[in-house]
């Protein structure tokens, strides 16, 4: 096997990085879930990148601008980077769920596009979100390893395809990956 194949953690933002508050837009409600910096320098040291994917429908709903997702978005990798914590890049879905887009989660739109600009691959790769469509798109993308995380929305532990079902991102540093 080459060691130049490029694996990644693709991580959801709200309720998997910061707290759901709900359409969250302004930097001051933005508050990072405890755990995510020690889980973030862990999947690093791995030899994992990082890419974010995350619905924005509120930018369709008319909730807040994309200009405000941006400056939001800006200052969360100035944040992280600060810290040490390089996230390879953020794809995000501002379409509202009548758009019926090809990118909006549970479709893997956002997930194939990251593969395609980076050449992923998916089989090595991993994806973490707290709501049972994020992990259909990840297995739609070819991603089969993934996890559940309880710190955003009630789940479905039962009946989740999720690999693995974790309080929060943080217990990753439990699993031998």
């Amino acid at each position: 096997m080459s060691t130049d194949r490029k694996k990644v953690f693709f991580i959801d933002r709200d309720g998997v990085i910061n707290k759901e508050i709900g359409y969250l837009h302004e930097i001051e409600k933005f508050t990072f879930i405890d755990g995510i910096l020690d889980a973030f320098q862990f999947i690093l040291n791995k030899n994992y990148e990082i890419i974010i994917i995350t619905n924005q429908s509120g930018i369709g709903r008319g909730i807040y601008s994309e200009a405000k997702f941006f400056e939001l978005n800006q200052w969360m990798l100035d944040f992280l980077s600060a810290k040490k914590i390089d996230i390879l890049d953020v794809f995000y879905c501002p379409h509202s769920p009548e758009d019926l887009c090809y990118c909006r989660k549970p479709k893997p739109g956002m997930f194939l596009d990251a593969k395609k600009k980076f050449n992923i691959e998916m089989d090595i790769s991993w994806a973490v979100g707290d709501k049972e469509t994020d992990i259909q798109a990840a297995n739609s993308a070819g991603i089969s390893n993934t996890i559940l995380v309880k710190s955003g929305h009630d789940i479905d532990e039962n009946n989740s395809k999720a690999s693995y079902i974790l309080d929060s991102l943080y217990d990753v540093l439990s699993l031998n990956i």
